[in-house]
């Protein structure tokens, strides 16, 4: 039987999590800092970020270019899809880090406007969200939305779903899966919403978190988005604290886009979309911080309602345009 360390404390977050049937925090969360895990996966975060952002200054300013650095840079900030993609970016990000949910599915509708491939369009989004899951990640850990046990459930099974998804959609079209997915998720923010609105009776930690990890990285990277869709509203459902959940799969997102990523260009090369990927990462890092904090300060039954009404609407429109 596993020992939870739980905070027992009459704060104001486990008065709420009693009226909702949700058990207490655990010394984890109300005390992040305490954890050599967390400390260990938000430097790995944060040193990578800081590498890639170095990786892509010297391929700008000293890489094999028809135009200098600083012209790309001024030809960029002239072009208005840029700052379309920038828009999309904030808004996508800001959605995503405070609800755990609908950056890729944003991100990538938009890109397909473009006339951007499914497959580009994913591998473009999955590189942007390198970054704006990195900053997210690491501000949910500071902030003490990431429960150290759920994040590392999710992590390697999330990964391997992330890289058989990308060679499924490398080699095929993914989006024969759209509609039973979008079903699926239908049903669970229905339920969600009811679960925010009716006293539930206490329930035992969710089973089966390795296998909803996999298919959700799988959906995520073959359809370019429902990571957040699948596996954060699943978890609500089961009766997860809504604000741990949201704080762990956003963290344990930026491992499996890396991953994700990483497969897309080597199997199907660098995509030819980076003004807009510049777009998307910029909105989304300027975004992620105020999205933790908003996370953090919202009520659970709030956050219930909020992802409930979210994943609801797009799972609707998904599954009518899927089967129209």
């Amino acid at each position: 039987m596993k020992i939870r360390n739980l905070d027992l404390s009459q704060n104001p977050i486990n008065s709420e999590h009693s009226q909702l049937g949700i058990p207490p925090i655990e010394e984890s969360i109300s005390h992040p800092g305490n954890h050599p895990i967390l400390r260990a996966a938000v430097w790995f975060a944060a040193l990578t970020l800081i590498l890639l952002l170095g990786i892509l200054a010297w391929r700008l300013f000293f890489g094999d270019n028809q135009l200098s650095g600083l012209e790309i840079i001024e030809q960029t900030l002239h072009n208005p899809v840029f700052w379309s993609a920038l828009a999309v970016g904030f808004l996508a990000q800001a959605i995503d880090g405070a609800l755990g949910m609908a950056y890729g599915i944003t991100a990538t509708t938009f890109l397909l406007s473009t006339g951007a491939s499914p497959a580009a369009a994913s591998a473009s989004v999955h590189i942007a969200e390198v970054f704006t899951t990195g900053m997210s990640g690491i501000s949910h850990a500071k902030l003490g939305n990431v429960k150290k046990s759920l994040f590392l459930r999710l992590l390697l099974p999330g990964i391997i779903g992330a890289v058989l998804g990308a060679v499924l959609i490398t080699q095929f079209d993914g989006k024969v899966l759209k509609p039973f997915i979008s079903a699926y998720l239908l049903l669970m923010g229905l339920y969600i919403l009811s679960k925010a609105y009716r006293h539930v009776v206490k329930r035992k930690a969710p089973r089966h978190i390795a296998k909803l990890a996999l298919f959700g990285g799988f959906v995520d990277a073959a359809g370019g988005g429902g990571w957040g869709p699948v596996v954060t509203s699943s978890l609500i459902g089961s009766g997860s604290d809504p604000r741990t959940t949201i704080g762990s799969v956003n963290f344990a997102e930026f491992f499996l886009t890396i991953a994700s990523a990483t497969s897309f260009i080597l199997l199907a090369g660098e995509p030819n979309t980076w003004t807009l990927v510049a777009g998307l990462v910029l909105g989304g890092l300027f975004a992620a911080p105020f999205a933790a904090l908003l996370c953090k300060n919202l009520s659970a039954r709030t956050l219930l309602t909020m992802v409930g009404c979210l994943i609801t609407f797009i799972s609707a429109y998904n599954l009518y345009t899927a089967l129209g």
